[in-house]
Order: C-alpha cells, then structure tokens, then sequence
C-alpha cells in the first residue's frame, strides 16, 4: 500500500473519530445539564425573593380537584385579585375574588360583590398561599425530591431547563386543593433567572398545568367599588 493511501485512510479514519465523539455528545443532550436538585434549590431561593407574580392554573381531562381554572395577579403581602373556575356538582362556575386582608370580595357571573373571609377562600381556594415562603412555591420546591435535569429547551422563548422531581401530596394540596398523593411532575425553570415558569402535574384521570409570569412587576389591589 502506498504512502498516500495510508494517509488518506489514516485522516479519514481520525475524521470519522473526532465526528463520532462530537456527535454523541450532541444527540445525548445531557454532557453539559446541570444538576436536577441545584436547580430546584436555585429556584427555591430565587422564588423566596419574589415580592409579586402573575399566575394561571388549568386542568387537562378529568382530574379529581375542584378548581378546573385559575388566574390572577399575587402581592408578597397576600393580596390577590384573579377568577377561579369551580366544580359544584357538576357544574362549572366562575368567580371574580378581590382578596385584601383578611376580607375576600367575591362576585358570580351575575349580581354584584359580596364577601367572605380569608379562611373561607382557602378551603376552596387560596392564591395568597402561592408566594408564602412557609407554604407555597418555596416549600414545594425545597422539599421536591429526585430532581433530575431533563433537557435544555425554550419555553415561550424564554431559555429554560426542563427538571422531573417528585413534590410533595402536603404541599401541592395548599395551591391545588383536592390533591390526595404526592406528584411526579415537571417544572420548567428560567435559566437567568432560576425562577419557576411552568409546572406540568399529572393526576389520575388527566393533569394540571401551573404557571408564573410578570415577576416583581408591582400588583396594586384595590377593594371593587360598592
């Protein structure tokens, strides 16, 4: 065999090499992911310095909570205005809740407001806890467990990792009532930010979807007009 042959098959050979490593470590998608359990403790400190959030909550198929729909703006003093979509027996109704203190302002799709107290909400509903470092997002986040980093992907346009983690039935239960076990879920979380953007829950019989949005951007509520 000839000197150049040799050569020829020695650089195609070291080509085909160098191809193959740098290829596998692209379709493989997870060389470079950082640790499922830092992001979720990140996430948890970052949504502890939050002093307000927009929220949604929607349900897919048929899981067993009585809030099918949810969405509004949270104060990190507790304040909240938003609507909530109810299950009574059956049937789906709306309310429109200003929530200030310790009084709720609540209206149906007719008639005017009327009110009811804060741990009157909470049974059915109770935003305010969304934000509570001892009861929301924070707790859920710092006692998930398993976290394990799945991709790096966009979300809205927004760069994010997408991190799997076991959360807890006890914590769940204070932001989507109705929960009778604990959830293997999917968050999605900011990668500038490290704040939470999007929880994927799945339940018997369908799942609920949460999301965050308008960080810090400043809530005023106001009590609705008499």
């Amino acid at each position: 065999m000839s000197a150049r042959r040799i050569l020829i098959i020695a650089v195609i050979t070291a080509f085909s090499l160098v191809t193959a490593c740098s290829g596998g470590g692209a379709s493989d998608g997870t060389t470079a992911l950082p640790n499922g359990a830092d992001l979720v403790r990140k996430a948890a400190d970052a949504t502890r310095a939050v002093k307000s959030a927009a929220f949604s909550m929607e349900t897919e198929g048929t899981p067993p909570v009585p809030v099918k729909k949810a969405s509004g703006r949270l104060s990190g003093t507790g304040d909240a205005d938003g609507t909530l979509q109810i299950d009574v027996m059956g049937s789906l109704q709306e309310i429109n809740f200003v929530l200030i203190g310790e009084t709720v302002h609540f209206k149906g799709v007719t008639g005017g407001f009327q009110q009811m107290s804060r741990s009157q909400l909470a049974a059915i509903y109770d935003p305010s806890a969304i934000l509570n470092p001892e009861k929301g997002v924070v707790q859920l986040l710092t006692n998930a467990l398993d976290a394990k980093t799945q991709a790096a992907e966009k979300l809205d346009g927004v760069d994010t990792y997408r991190v799997s983690a076991t959360l807890s039935q006890q914590v769940l239960a204070t932001m989507v009532p109705g929960l009778t076990q604990s959830v293997d879920a999917v968050l999605w979380i900011d990668k500038a930010t490290s704040r939470l953007l999007k929880a994927d829950l799945p339940l018997t019989g369908g799942k609920v979807i949460v999301a965050f949005s308008d960080y810090d951007v400043p809530v005023q509520v106001t009590a609705p007009a008499k």
